[in-house]
């Protein structure tokens, strides 16, 4: 494999291939020309611009006069040049003011309280709700009339757009992985914006500030046109237009000289814009998901028993959610020093924010509550910090790594904040974990963006930042996911040898049975919020007790699955959080249904050495006690 450039040269490369196109050559050679009449206009065209001629008052075109004159004989074509500086400045102010107040206020929500948050969101709604060019006026009247006044009216008027834009690509990044991983690391709000949030939004941001920057040139220049911008003896191209409009005409180059002046330095903008955007490959923000807010503290509630040798320990689990539903519903579980635990089930049933819970992450406004919850003896209620002891190796490793920043530079926070590293200290334990995780030339990894590495090495990263401290815990929430056979086999054997090396226990979420026979040592199988049966992983495929189970692995085939055999299918959809009834959940799917599954939910009890079933009726024994009760979907199976 070709090696990778810098994310820096390859960004000055990109840069350097858009200013040769077209529209780079023409962005690039406007620019210098303006840039020249601005700087040298007023030096070498000040005096002219300035002498008074009452013996060429109001002429027409002419060699001496390119444009004409004005009402006192001054050159109207060496005023339009030496107006560019200062309708420059003034226009440029204006945009500072626009880009900076939109950046601030569209940062804002993501880094301060929710309600705070709440308030200026709707604040921006409201402002760019309202008309862009009453907006404009009204803030030129509270102002005043002057060049001062139009610059802050023009630019305020560009903060809410600014904002409203800067607030939407915000809440497309603020609920990553990797921002929620900074605030964990304790990562101060100032430093969570400029090295998370805006070097992430940056190329959007900066192709609508160059292209809003036109627009302001505009308003600007409409300004000076109705007397409430540039007032005399200084002069915009605004008000040069105002001053020669009613020769229009008389004269007309000198009344569409001006205007010409400000429409195409306008389109120079967007082109400046066009240039940014190819240069920075248009990278679209990620589909927006709510921000992460702070998640409100539980109630006290008492402290458990000991744990009896178990690392985690948990009792009642529950995940509540506003309107009382419940995605989590009381599952109780064990995971020994040491133990491979695999957690499975359909999407839905609740494995991911289980695990979550046992994390300390479950997003706001989902609320945690726990009869007994602790990890290697400590109460997680009372304090919930794991330090580097949990390790928690993500679905997707892109979210889960901040694309603006370097792999090492990520990976080494982990060691500053939490083992009170120094920064080359941490630099040289980040190389040492991405070799651990058999990343080739990992000193040169390091210095990469995560966009230069593949799917298989981002994951492998995500692993190695697990394993800067010396995690008991490793918690893999379908890690595997959108990865080749090749490259699962990789990530699957990387985490045996982590276990085996390091001692931690983990806890691997799939919905991939087969991924969970070849490394877990116990399987939890999850149902509506529910663990429905506890069991060891050899008894998986043949001696599963629910039929919940029993449907699962029956329709995973396997290598020895003859080609003409029908795969097990499971009728229906799960419950959704809050649709169950008193009954056992699997019911309404299942064909072993009797009244009494309707009546009351089993619990999880003892069945067998070593496992637990939640069924009244599992595989294996008599399906008595009454009447089969029919359920649409059990008559749909079987028909």
């Amino acid at each position: 494999m070709m090696p990778h450039q810098d994310h820096d040269s390859s960004l000055r490369h990109r840069l350097g291939r858009s200013l040769r196109t077209p529209i780079g050559v023409t962005a690039l050679t406007a620019c210098l020309l303006v840039a020249l009449v601005a700087v040298f206009g007023p030096v070498l065209l000040g005096d002219r611009a300035a002498q008074v001629d009452t013996d060429a008052i109001n002429q027409g075109s002419s060699a001496a006069h390119l444009l004409g004159t004005d009402q006192l004989g001054r050159d109207i074509a060496a005023r339009v040049m030496v107006a560019t500086r200062l309708t420059l400045r003034l226009t440029l102010l204006a945009a500072v003011i626009g880009v900076g107040g939109g950046l601030l206020l569209g940062v804002a929500p993501a880094v301060v309280g929710r309600r705070l948050g709440r308030l200026i969101t709707a604040t921006v709604g409201v402002l760019v709700a309202f008309p862009g060019l009453l907006f404009l006026l009204f803030l030129a009247t509270i102002f005043g009339v002057g060049s001062t006044g139009a610059v802050f009216a023009v630019g305020l008027a560009m903060v809410p757009p600014m904002a409203r834009l800067v607030q939407n690509l915000t809440a497309s990044i603020a609920g990553s992985d990797y921002v929620a991983a900074a605030r964990i690391l304790g990562v101060g709000r100032f430093k969570l914006v400029v090295r998370h949030l805006l070097p992430n939004i940056a190329e959007p941001s900066v192709l609508f500030a160059t292209q809003a920057t036109g627009g302001i040139l505009v308003a600007f220049s409409g300004l000076s046109f109705l007397g409430l911008g540039v007032q005399p003896p200084q002069y915009d191209w605004g008000r040069l237009l105002n001053e020669q409009l009613n020769r229009i005409f008389v004269n007309p180059a000198a009344a569409l000289a001006p205007g010409a002046a400000v429409v195409l330095t306008g389109l120079m903008f967007g082109l400046v814009g066009e240039v940014l955007a190819q240069a920075g490959g248009r990278r679209a923000p990620q589909t927006p998901e709510p921000a992460p807010q702070q998640r409100p503290t539980p109630p006290d509630e008492p402290v458990a028993d000991g744990d009896a040798g178990a690392l985690v320990r948990a009792r009642d689990l529950r995940v509540t959610f506003p309107g009382g539903r419940q995605a989590v519903r009381g599952i109780s579980l064990d995971i020994g020093t040491g133990e491979a635990v695999g957690l499975v089930g359909e999407s839905g049933s609740g494995k991911s924010l289980s695990a979550l819970a046992l994390a300390d992450l479950v997003p706001y406004p989902g609320r945690v509550s726990a009869g007994t919850l602790r990890f290697d003896g400590d109460d997680l209620r009372a304090d919930p910090r794991f330090g580097t002891e949990l390790a928690m190796v993500f679905q997707d490793p892109m979210a889960s790594l901040n694309p603006a920043l370097r792999v090492g530079r990520q990976l080494a926070e982990v060691a500053e904040v939490h083992l009170g590293a120094g920064r080359a200290q941490a630099a040289a334990r980040a190389v040492d974990r991405l070799a651990a995780v058999r990343i080739p030339t990992p000193e040169r990894r390091a210095r990469q963006r995560p966009h230069e590495y593949s799917g298989g090495m981002r994951q492998r990263a995500v692993i190695a930042m697990g394993l800067m401290g010396k995690p008991k815990l490793i918690i893999a929430d379908e890690p595997t996911t959108a990865l080749d056979v090749a490259v699962q086999q990789q990530v699957l054997d990387l985490l045996a040898e982590v276990r085996e090396d390091s001692g931690a226990a983990l806890l691997l979420i799939s919905h991939d049975l087969a991924v969970v026979a070849q490394v877990c040592e116990r399987v939890l199988v999850m149902y509506a919020g529910l663990i429905v049966e506890d069991l060891p992983v050899g008894e998986l495929l043949e001696g599963a007790a629910h039929p919940y189970t029993r449907a699962l692995v029956g329709a995973v085939p396997t290598m020895a699955t003859d080609p003409g055999t029908e795969l097990a299918t499971i009728p229906g959809r799960p419950p959704e959080p809050g649709e169950t009834g008193e009954g056992c959940p699997f019911a309404p799917r299942c064909e072993r249904a009797r009244e009494r599954c309707h009546e009351a939910a089993p619990g999880l009890a003892a069945f067998g050495p070593g496992r637990q079933v939640a069924c009244w009726y599992p595989v294996g024994t008599a399906a008595a006690g009454g009447p089969v009760v029919a359920t649409p979907y059990a008559a749909e199976a079987t028909s």
